[in-house]
């Protein structure tokens, strides 16, 4: 299975695209958020500027984005919903 990130996907379209994973950015000390260079690094300048693992940040934020579409989806399913 492939990366869910296009390599010439900026960090500014990821955290647009997936707002969920803003958190995984700000927790990796990243200055992503509101940053003006965020329009044109992609993941992999942006884990190099920020001395990061490229491979560890990808599988971090793949995780967040997976984890919210599966919550998203047990929520939206009449199955997924729970009796009071």
């Amino acid at each position: 299975m492939g990366s869910l990130f296009d390599r010439d996907m900026t960090m500014d379209e990821i955290m647009r695209r997936w707002p969920a994973t803003i958190r995984v950015v700000l927790r990796s000390g990243m200055l992503c958020v509101g940053c003006p260079i965020a329009p044109f690094h992609t993941l992999a300048e942006a884990a190099r500027e920020h001395e990061l693992d490229e491979v560890a940040l990808r599988r971090a934020l793949e995780a967040e984005v997976s984890s919210k579409t599966k919550s998203r989806a047990v929520m939206s399913s009449p199955s997924g919903l729970q009796r009071a």
